[in-house]
């Protein structure tokens, strides 16, 4: 029986609408065609389902065996019926009767009906799910819609991200409707639906949002060779040039500061540190402690080690409140990093090794780069080799 115009438009405008395949709708008609055949008539072997897919006609026909006697009308026909369709058909041959879809039981249309509706959804969350997944590992722009505890549900357009607990950064608070970029984590398949895990803290976070900032970035000139990150707090990270034209600080910092402040912004405030990266351990090292000046490093590339002199007036600074500027930059190089004072590289008898890679002081103090912070925040017991930052025993950044 054929379909009305109204119908197949409809299901033309349904492909649209949640971008499924027609050939996957029509498709799962004629499957739900056979399943109410088979819940009709007990069997849908024998039944076969015909589509014109230019016009969306339809028929269903049960292949019904010609015999003198029928014994079962689902897989039998008399050889009188039979030659009333066609007078050449003998006992014996098989016959393709047409059925009325509409002579369906309630129950064998029902069937039908969920199957499509059934397979509809699952198509469309097929669809959703490659849709997000091809945006994994990236940022997106969310707004924030409900809260389920401590955690946060963002809509991301179509499909709501999940922002856990652990996934925020401490001192960020939201509420109902503000816009944040958040990181895709992880795309996986559920009961219901596609789930999306997105973060706030992720290291990745800020090495996109540099991407989408600074053009140099985006187009590889400049790359991002390693990051370091304690959300909410600091950001290290180290870049390199493929251009020697190109500075690659100056590109990530921008004119006046506009293209690290934008970043900053979207952060909240989380201090970023951009340095850049070069092959020479020691040079990088030295590069990773700024704003802090060194004296001297000593590094062992094949113990992933490292000795570092600085002048008494910037061990504090090389630490950083609480040791971080000590263990991003121990991050950002994967190196164990032993950090001195002058004073006490030549108590421990270190600092003959430093005699020839002393600087003046004055060439490295700038009271201007100071942080804050580190004023008074420690003693001139400095930092060493027991309290030192090894790379490995620090916890991994996803």
């Amino acid at each position: 029986m054929a379909t009305t115009n109204d119908f197949w438009d409809a299901l033309n405008d349904l492909a649209k609408e949640k971008n499924i395949s027609m050939d996957v709708l029509i498709e799962t008609i004629e499957n739900s065609l056979l399943i109410a055949c088979k819940n009709n008539y007990g069997s849908s072997d024998n039944a076969s389902v015909d589509v014109d897919r230019s016009t969306g006609e339809y028929h269903v026909y049960l292949a019904k065996t010609v015999v003198d006697e029928v014994s079962n009308k689902a897989e039998e026909i008399s050889l009188a019926d039979a030659q009333n369709i066609d007078g050449k058909y003998a006992v014996g041959d098989v016959v393709k009767v047409e059925v009325k879809s509409r002579d369906f039981g309630r129950i064998a249309a029902t069937a039908a009906k969920n199957t499509i509706t059934q397979k509809i959804r699952e198509e469309e969350r097929k669809v959703l799910f490659e849709e997000y997944y091809e945006l994994q590992h990236k940022v997106v722009t969310g707004v924030v819609t409900r809260f389920s505890g401590n955690n946060i549900h963002v809509n991301l357009g179509k499909l709501e991200g999940f922002l856990s607990e652990t996934e925020q950064v401490k001192g960020e608070y939201y509420k109902p409707q503000d816009r944040i970029k958040v990181y895709i984590v992880e795309v996986k398949t559920s009961n219901k639906g596609p789930r999306i895990l997105v973060s706030r803290t992720h290291p990745e976070l800020v090495k996109k949002l540099f991407e989408e900032e600074v053009t140099e970035v985006r187009d590889g000139i400049v790359e991002i060779k390693s990051i370091s990150r304690e959300a909410g707090s600091r950001t290290k990270i180290a870049v390199w040039s493929n251009d020697p034209d190109v500075d690659p600080v100056g590109a990530c910092v921008g004119q006046n500061g506009v293209r690290v402040n934008a970043i900053v912004n979207e952060l909240r405030g989380e201090k970023i540190d951009i340095v850049e990266w070069d092959e020479n351990p020691a040079y990088l090292i030295e590069n990773a402690l700024s704003p802090a000046k060194v004296v001297a490093v000593v590094a062992d590339a094949d113990e992933k080690s490292a000795r570092v002199v600085v002048p008494d007036y910037q061990l504090s600074l090389a630490i950083g409140k609480e040791g971080q500027n000590a263990r991003l930059a121990a991050r950002l190089t994967g190196f164990k990093i032993d950090i001195k004072s002058e004073t006490q590289a030549k108590e421990a008898g270190d600092f003959l090794d430093y005699e020839d890679e002393y600087y003046d002081d004055e060439e490295y103090y700038d009271e201007d780069e100071q942080y804050e912070e580190a004023d008074g925040e420690y003693s001139d017991e400095g930092y060493d080799a027991e309290d030192s930052v090894e790379a490995e025993d620090l916890p991994e950044e996803e």
